[in-house]
């Protein structure tokens, strides 16, 4: 009857002791540790997701906002879409989509520039859409897709100060269901509707 109280008592303190990670749904938990950087957790359950995530509150003091200082980081903010919600978060090259046709999200320069060399596309912008010292729509350029509009190329450089700039989230997709390759992106600001 004591251990059980012992338990019980330990239970409660851990509880507490996790800053109140214990009382987040799985979605919840999962959103954070990916904003944290942590790898894999879509395969971790619950108390594995509290675990990790008290531990990497523990080892960075406080947590960082997501996206402002970890590369590759997902950018929030009051109009975030449901779209970057439901999206698998890649940081890195290395990271793998969970399945054909799974929607992705990035910030990072690395991932977002092989995927579209991958698919020859280069940077570009709209003609006349500049807003002041940084370029104003922009675009990927595939090859064989006249879009009609009035597209400028510009260097990755020019493309990605405008990108972080306006906190940009890069929504893609790797491969189609089928498996075949897919040229889907779509850019969306956390911070304006028309992104």
């Amino acid at each position: 009857m004591a251990e059980q109280r012992t338990q019980r008592k330990t239970d409660r303190t851990r509880e507490a002791g996790d800053g109140g990670l214990s009382g987040l749904t799985v979605a919840e938990l999962r959103k954070r540790a990916s904003g944290l950087g942590i790898h894999g957790v879509h395969d971790l359950h619950k108390d594995e997701l509290v675990a990790a995530l008290d531990e990497a509150l523990r080892d960075r003091g406080a947590p960082k906002p997501r996206g402002e200082d970890e590369a590759g980081g997902v950018r929030t903010g009051e109009r975030t879409s449901k779209s970057v919600g439901y999206s698998q978060e890649v940081r890195s090259p290395d990271d793998e989509p969970e399945r054909p046709g799974r929607s992705l999200v990035t910030t990072s320069h690395d991932v977002i520039r092989q995927w579209a060399e991958e698919r020859d596309a280069k940077p570009a912008t709209i003609e006349g859409t500049r807003h002041g010292d940084h370029l104003g729509v922009l675009r990927l350029d595939f090859p064989g897709y006249g879009g009609g509009e009035d597209l400028r190329h510009v260097g990755w450089d020019e493309w990605f100060d405008t990108f972080d700039r306006r906190r940009l989230n890069f929504l893609y997709q790797e491969k189609r269901s089928d498996g075949s390759p897919s040229n889907f992106f779509r850019l969306e600001s956390p911070d304006r509707e028309d992104g």
